[in-house]
């Protein structure tokens, strides 16, 4: 991404027109990330307890560690820089670390990542620099945590955001005028059944994020289509994962390339035309995520699918 893109994204949610910050948060087109954190996997610790024993016996290989890396990344750019480019969406995969003394949790993807503590640090860092921009944190994965793991995570969360954090609310309510008033930033989605006991945490299923499941391109956006349609009306975010999945037989055949080269770099301008065939509101798309955020305008495509809001309101006021 353009160094001036970064910048000029980095504020992209206060420079809103006027007559969009009155916009439910869910009717707007919001740019987000898939396994945000996994910009640095840690190829020294052991593979993560998200991955099938066969692979953990193999991972003993450091040939093995280093493929894995290679499938595991698929963001280069860390919290600060998808931020400062415009991503306000995170989907975050969190583990202990089995065998560690204490509660400490890691991101993961295959392979451990950073502790979850400073990721959130280094997001709450912008957002104090940037008091207008809003982030959705989506925890939708979680691996070997008991409720004590959970108590120690959420607690994490409430001290590195305090009054930012936005009390779960009727969805339609959440627009950016909203969150100014009362000095929220941050929507905590958490897919775990103790979010019943905290204000602070939105059930996993306010944010519904269908997945394909797919290495085809056509049958990607065939699927993001249907899954659009069938998107309720109210009540709910939603997730567009413009994503493909490699499937075993794709990494064995592609061991050293990796995900960006073979599957990402390929399908990226087709995903991209169909995201600009988009258009936001109440039957359109919400938040939309992609691997590799940066390697085409991707969130300055989806930021700018807002403007089609501002001609339907014209065309409303002039007919």
């Amino acid at each position: 991404m353009a160094e001036s893109n970064a910048e000029s994204n980095a504020d992209w949610m206060g420079s809103l027109p006027a007559a969009l910050r009155s916009y439910p948060l869910s009717n707007l087109a919001i740019p987000g990330s898939h396994d945000s954190f996994s910009y640095w996997v840690d190829e020294k610790s052991p593979v993560g307890p998200d991955q099938a024993t066969a692979i953990k016996r193999l991972a003993r290989i450091s040939l093995v560690k280093k493929i894995m890396k290679k499938w595991s990344v698929t963001q280069n750019l860390t919290f600060k820089e998808q931020l400062e480019g415009g991503i306000r969406y995170f989907d975050l995969r969190v583990s202990s670390k089995p065998g560690e003394i204490g509660q400490e949790i890691y991101f993961i993807h295959g392979l451990f990542g950073i502790k979850v503590w400073d990721g959130l640090k280094e997001i709450n860092t912008f957002l104090e620099q940037h008091p207008k921009e809003v982030i959705f944190l989506d925890f939708n994965h979680f691996y070997a945590m008991d409720d004590s793991h959970h108590f120690f995570l959420i607690n994490r969360i409430h001290s590195a955001f305090g009054s930012k954090l936005c009390s779960v609310e009727c969805v339609e309510y959440v627009t950016l005028e909203y969150m100014w008033e009362k000095k929220h930033q941050v929507l905590i989605f958490y897919h775990y059944p103790l979010y019943q006991e905290y204000p602070f945490l939105w059930p996993g299923n306010k944010m519904p994020a269908p997945w394909a499941n797919t290495t085809n391109v056509h049958k990607l956006l065939q699927f993001l289509e249907t899954t659009l349609e069938e998107r309720s009306r109210y009540g709910t975010f939603h997730v567009s994962q413009a994503i493909l999945t490699p499937r075993v037989k794709t990494i064995a055949r592609h061991l050293i390339r990796g995900l960006k080269n073979t599957l990402v770099h390929r399908n990226l301008p087709m995903i991209l035309n169909w995201v600009k065939a988009q258009k936001p509101g109440v039957m359109g798309v919400n938040i939309i995520t992609s691997d590799f955020v940066e390697l085409v305008d991707f969130a300055a495509t989806v930021i700018a699918l807002n403007d089609l809001l501002l001609e339907d309101d014209e065309s409303a006021s002039t007919s």
